[in-house]
């Protein structure tokens, strides 16, 4: 469902990106591990068109996301670590919105949001001004607004982020529930323990390049070690950094 092909990004002479090819396929829950400046989020926009790689290519569910953008885009959905909502709406009118704007009817808006805001805590804030809900209530009415035209692919960049623990065991299920059915997640988390936790496979980015690509398990082996997986990733990160020191 995710294809990636020698994707490399530029800015100016800082090179993000380079040359990330990655296929993650239709139902599988992928997650990016990587240090800061390492490329995880310049990478996800690249996925999702929001910006132009300076080489390479992404595709989405089969569609070029520069050659054919409406055909990708209709099939995900993407959640920024910080998304944008409109604060004068409430989370009904935002709902509805995101709905009209993948051209669904108002049935199944309905439809669509009789299960996700109960499953959210959303009903108490449902006809309340966004401006004035929390930023983790905001991130839950993120998250819903973007499974509502259940998306084949879903893109997220720190989903945990202001969440309390129980809402973010509810988003965790929620998303493997989806996975099962065959939704596709990619994931990017500073969180390792989350990674640990859900993911089919991990990534890990380190200066804009994937240098290791395997399920928990692998990356432990291929680390050399059998305890956290964040004993594996340092070991891999500071590993290819003194195989590769910074110029």
């Amino acid at each position: 469902m995710i294809e990636l092909h020698q994707l490399v990004k530029h800015f100016g002479d800082v090179r993000a990106v380079d040359g990330v090819s990655l296929v993650v396929p239709k139902g599988e829950f992928f997650c990016v591990l990587g240090p800061n400046a390492a490329g995880k989020t310049t990478t996800i926009k690249l996925l999702v068109g929001l910006l132009k790689p300076t080489s390479g290519s992404a595709r989405v569910a089969g569609f070029d996301i520069q050659q054919e953008p409406i055909k990708a885009r209709s099939c995900l959905s993407y959640v920024p670590d910080f998304p944008f909502l409109y604060e004068k709406l409430t989370p009904w009118e935002f709902l509805r919105f995101t709905g009209q704007l993948f051209r669904m009817n108002d049935d199944e808006i309905r439809r669509g949001a009789a299960e996700l805001v109960p499953r959210f805590s959303l009903d108490e804030w449902l006809h309340k001004p966004i401006e004035g809900l929390s930023h983790g209530t905001r991130q839950r009415v993120a998250i819903a607004a973007a499974l509502l035209h259940s998306p084949a692919v879903f893109v997220i960049d720190e989903p945990m982020v202001g969440l309390d623990p129980h809402h973010a065991r509810i988003v965790k299920d929620v998303l493997k529930e989806r996975t099962r059915l065959g939704m596709t997640v990619f994931m990017s988390t500073h969180q390792i323990y989350v990674a640990d936790e859900m993911a089919d496979r991990v990534g890990i980015f380190h200066r804009g390049r994937i240098i290791a690509v395997g399920t928990p398990s692998e990356l432990r082996r291929q680390a050399g070690t059998d305890g956290a997986l964040e004993t594996a990733f340092l070991a891999l990160t500071e590993g290819e950094t003194e195989r590769n020191p910074a110029p």
